[in-house]
């Protein structure tokens, strides 16, 4: 365990209680000091829920502690047992309460309450949040499916293809919970997607399902994983138990979408071509716009959880024609994936759950583009660089009410508008910089389309418009700070060939690149060895 101010992810029971948030009918007890009551915020401010979080903590003090806590513990399953009547209780242990070593799910499940009860041994000192989801969604299937699981010996389940003979094939949507990055719309888009090639939506889970909704799972002809982070355990136990097939591709990004429609074609016999001519790419526009003469190229920095990571990797590397110089996750369960998907681009992933790692990384790199979480977002701002979030952690401002998902044809569109626009900002900012320090467009200028001001100055300031002599200050490199190096006359004239838009980021990195090889002079090798340089 580490004390930092920003974490990717919170400790395993917060996992459990995305879990309980997501469900109806269940109800989270959290053996918990008090202090630790912080659901209403998560599931309340962000995630814009429309109830409050099904979770009750023992909430003990400091005072309990020379008492029997063990006590307190059954009392307040009792209690919520007999206030909420759930179907079905999940009760584990906070950080602090699993010190006291009461063994909470264990005694919860002693008690013989008339509901099922699923103790959580959550590990909160060596695991974390999407674990915790993982282990709390893979107990809770288990638990409920227990009962059904064929005797050894037993008839094979038959294939999807004889199963769907004369009916449309059925399909289980795994994996979206409260406060994933935009599930609520992956999941409108998803279905939308199946229905049109045929393919009917048997539940989907965690999010919207009841108890007696994950009894109905083996019913279904396969499972789509949509987010692994969370389902995978409980997919690979219903391949095992079941022999229900899980469809693996995740589609996020034109070629995924394509590759998840081909693999249920494949599993179910159903002709997907339609479906795929019907969600042609649009791309063949973009390739023949302006943008993409700008865009193509750009150096893309990647952090986020592995699913949303590694889409975003081949979306930018495949369909957008930007270069990935940097990738890497804070799933430690799914680094193994992440690694293989940074090797196809010449790349080492980077593991970790240390936001100070991730920035120096994305400082030495120099990405013109930053595709993170919330946490990447301030990294970027600080940094100057362009910034948009793909992935959990998020703010409030990442869960919009207008239909935005990230899956589906639907979701390429929102991902192109989201990832483009930040560049694009970039480039009207490079305008106002150059503009700032023109007579007519500078900061204290009067209105230009107000006759009467022209040339009087800042209304009623009496003062005359900035100097604009060949000795004022360079307008494209208001953030350039005094040098020892200094540029030859070549140097600078070959410097003004370059387009006014990016000449003085030309002009900070050429120094940038002096500074460190200690270079007292630039001249045209110079520049053309830091165009390398920075190019690669």
């Amino acid at each position: 365990m580490q004390l930092t101010v920003w974490t990717y992810e919170g400790p395993p029971h917060i996992g459990a209680m995305r879990i309980a948030a997501s469900m109806r009918a269940v109800h989270c007890v959290l053996h918990a000091p008090q202090g630790d009551t912080y659901a209403d915020l998560l599931f309340t401010m962000i995630e814009r829920g429309e109830r409050r979080p099904p979770v009750s903590y023992t909430t003990f003090k400091a005072r309990d502690l020379g008492t029997d806590t063990a006590e307190l513990l059954k009392t307040r399953v009792r209690e919520t047992y007999e206030r909420f009547k759930p179907d079905l209780l999940l009760v584990g242990e906070a950080c602090t309460a699993e010190l006291l070593q009461d063994q909470a799910g264990t005694l919860a499940a002693s008690m013989g309450l008339p509901v099922p009860v699923v103790p959580l041994e959550l590990s909160a000192f060596s695991r974390q949040e999407n674990w915790g989801a993982s282990e709390t969604f893979y107990q809770v299937v288990r638990r409920i499916l227990q009962q059904q699981v064929p005797a050894p010996g037993a008839e094979p389940r038959a294939s999807v293809r004889e199963r769907c003979a004369g009916r449309r094939p059925t399909a289980n949507l795994l994996g979206p919970t409260a406060l994933g990055f935009r599930c609520r719309d992956d999941v409108v888009e998803v279905t939308r997607l199946l229905d049109a090639i045929g393919v009917d939506v048997n539940l989907v889970a965690p999010l919207g399902a009841s108890p007696a909704d994950i009894a109905r799972i083996p019913a279904a002809d396969f499972n789509c994983c949509l987010y692994p982070e969370v389902a995978l355990a409980a997919c690979s136990w219903l391949e095992r138990m079941f022999k229900l097939p899980t469809v693996k591709a995740i589609p996020i990004g034109v070629g995924a979408t394509r590759d998840f429609l081909r693999e249920i074609g494949a599993l179910t016999g159903i002709d997907v071509d339609a479906a795929l001519e019907a969600g042609a790419s649009r791309l063949p526009w973009y390739s023949r716009s302006v943008d993409s003469t700008y865009l193509t190229g750009k150096r893309v920095y990647i952090f986020a959880d592995a699913t949303h990571a590694i889409a975003a990797a081949r979306i930018c590397a495949e369909e957008l024609g930007f270069k990935v110089v940097g990738l890497g996750t804070y799933s430690r369960e799914l680094a193994r994936e992440v690694r293989a998907a940074a090797a196809l681009y010449g790349i080492e992933a980077l593991i970790t759950d240390d936001y100070l790692e991730v920035e120096t990384q994305v400082a030495g790199l120099h990405p013109e583009l930053v595709l993170g979480t919330q946490m990447e977002r301030h990294i970027a701002k600080r940094l100057g660089v362009p910034c948009a979030v793909i992935g959990a952690p998020h703010h409030v401002q990442d869960c919009p009410a207008r239909y935005a998902p990230q899956m589906g044809f639907e979701g390429t569109n929102v991902i192109f508008d989201t990832w483009v626009h930040p560049l694009m900002m970039g480039l009207e900012e490079h305008l106002l910089t150059m503009f700032r320090g023109d007579f007519e467009f500078h900061d204290e200028a009067a209105p230009s389309h107000l006759p009467a001001a022209v040339g009087k100055g800042p209304v009623g300031s009496g003062q005359q418009p900035a100097d604009t002599s060949a000795s004022a200050a360079d307008p494209l490199d208001t953030d350039h700070q005094p040098l020892t190096t200094g540029w030859s006359p070549e140097a600078e004239r070959e410097l003004k060939k370059i387009p006014f838009f990016v000449r003085g980021k030309a002009r900070r990195n050429t120094e940038l690149f002096a500074t460190e090889r200690g270079i007292q002079m630039i001249t045209v090798e110079t520049l053309y060895d830091a165009k390398a340089h920075f190019g690669r």
